[in-house]
């Protein structure tokens, strides 16, 4: 698991999520540091789940929602990193999306954010997120071309 080499504090957070300047372009806000950090958080702890399971469902193989093919070889952090830097979406956006996630996952107990899943549903969500807090918005196919995925991966989640 990756580790940021930012020092992550409340202050400076919530300085970051109200006034975040995109006229420096060398740095991405701190929102999405932190976000990268909870969902490595939640991929290490679905692999503890799944790996110390003994019922069948815990290794099933069948393709779920936001599944891919193949992984792509980018951390959370450098797709998130990647999402910013050809969306320039607000803090905001990355916030409205994990609140997508944490509540998509409570809505779907069987879903496990993994290798498989985590970049469809990162792109996703922030696509869906930018369209609600965002005032001017990319087409999906934008989105789709963002993520950087194959199109069969592409056409799979909607993007």
């Amino acid at each position: 698991m990756a580790t940021s080499s930012h020092a992550i504090s409340p202050r400076k957070l919530r300085s970051d999520l109200y006034s975040y300047s995109y006229q420096n372009d060398s740095n991405t806000p701190l929102v999405i540091a932190v976000l990268a950090s909870l969902i490595e958080r939640t991929m290490a702890r679905n692999e503890r789940i799944v790996k110390n399971c003994t019922w069948a469902l815990s290794k099933d193989t069948r393709t779920r929602v936001f599944d891919c093919h193949e992984t792509p070889d980018l951390t959370i952090q450098s797709y998130l990193e990647r999402i910013f830097r050809y969306t320039r979406a607000g803090p905001s956006v990355y916030v409205v999306a994990y609140v997508y996630i944490d509540r998509f996952c409570q809505a779907n107990p069987e879903f496990r954010i993994n290798a498989r899943n985590v970049h469809g549903l990162l792109i996703t969500t922030i696509m869906a997120a930018s369209k609600y807090v965002e005032d001017m918005n990319y087409r999906n196919s934008y989105f789709a071309r963002v993520r950087g995925a194959d199109n069969k991966c592409n056409e799979q989640a909607g993007a």
